[in-house]
């Protein structure tokens, strides 16, 4: 089959989301009420089109609030639908983040943590530069951005600490995704609502959770940090206004925002635009697959996801990945050019959910 005749995207509800879909004949703008985004790098790059669609087009159909969560790219990705021209802000990052290119020292086979953490905090300002206080400001968009707080040996980053902790956090989160919080905590920066942190849209019982206010003071290194994967990125440290210590990826801690969203309430649907059906709670959950399954807490998503079959049809039958950068190595022009052809098959995704949402059908919607 080719790519023009493989369906490329599956929807996935929950039961009290299928139930809402069904009493409103579909899935409308005006039942939408949280956005997650997935950490998982480069893999984000398939939902260009989609974002650009959702926040450029479908979305400002309506008028509600909406909760945007995000972790690692996600934060990116979110904290970008906040800004005023949001589809072409969105064409930047993908063209941002897929030309992307960094010095690699000779005989190394990765850039340094030190240059990385570098380049990147010059990319985060060049790219929303004097931006940050409309997109904190946005009327209707709630931000929240998640990162991991070390405690113990994770505390402060250090040379032997650093390691250990993690080796720690790993063997601790094998017996109890619970006992990771000996090690990690998750701390949210939320940007205001009324003049406090907006309330954050999921029951945070399940995982040790801190919540700060996201502010112009703390904007670019909130983000840095939740985006700051242990060894490829250093730590950021002491995060103006949070609880001093070293902040790493919030994917460690949420890695695709498996969370109990809007606990209590009785209307809304989170809309989850994902790269696969799975949303696995934390990074080191990975290699725990009874850990990947749907539970009680996604009752209210909407998973928007490509097709398994609709992916071996991209280059190197596979989704962009952080592999990527390694496997072409000494031929940047060839990843470059993989990662364009495979953005430009995404745009399929967001042509096959706006016509299903002209002419939606319900037997197309799987169980999540």
């Amino acid at each position: 089959m080719t790519r023009q005749t493989t369906k490329a995207l599956r929807i996935y509800a929950g039961p009290a989301a299928l139930a809402q879909i069904r009493e409103h004949g579909g899935i409308t703008p005006e039942i939408v009420r949280v956005i997650p985004a997935a950490a998982g790098g480069p893999k984000g790059l398939i939902l260009g089109p989609l974002d650009r669609f959702l926040f450029g087009d479908w979305l400002p159909r309506s008028a509600q609030p909406v909760h945007l969560i995000g972790g690692s790219i996600g934060a990116w990705r979110m904290a970008t639908a906040c800004l005023p021209d949001t589809v072409r802000a969105f064409e930047r990052l993908e063209h941002d983040y897929i030309h992307q290119e960094y010095e690699i020292e000779s005989g190394a086979k990765r850039p340094s943590a030190e240059h990385v953490s570098a380049r990147f905090a010059q990319n985060l300002q060049a790219f929303f530069g004097t931006q940050v206080r409309a997109l904190l400001a946005h009327p209707r968009y709630r931000l929240h951005v998640v990162t991991s707080h070390g405690r113990g040996l994770l505390a402060r980053e250090g040379r032997l600490a650093t390691p250990l902790g993690y080796l720690g956090a790993y063997a601790s989160n094998a017996l109890s995704r619970k006992q990771l919080a000996h090690w990690l905590e998750r701390v949210v920066f939320s940007s205001l609502d009324g003049g406090k942190p907006a309330r954050m849209p999921f029951d945070a019982e399940d995982f040790r959770t801190l919540q700060v206010a996201l502010d112009e003071r703390n904007f670019m290194p909130a983000v840095q940090a939740s985006c700051s994967i242990p060894f490829m990125l250093k730590a950021v440290h002491d995060i103006p206004g949070a609880p001093r210590g070293a902040y790493w990826d919030g994917g460690i801690t949420d890695y695709h925002l498996h969370l109990r969203y809007l606990s209590g309430e009785r209307d809304g649907v989170v809309l989850y635009p994902h790269f696969q059906k799975q949303v696995i709670p934390g990074w080191l959950d990975k290699a725990w697959r009874s850990r990947h399954h749907a539970t009680s807490a996604l009752d209210r998503m909407v998973v928007l996801a490509p097709d398994p079959e609709w992916v071996k049809t991209l280059p190197n039958g596979k989704l962009p990945d952080r592999n990527d950068f390694v496997n072409y190595l000494s031929d940047n022009a060839g990843r470059v050019k993989v990662w364009e052809q495979g953005v430009a098959a995404a745009r399929q995704l967001a042509d096959e959910f706006a016509e299903w949402c002209v002419r939606p059908d319900l037997a197309h919607v799987e169980p999540l």
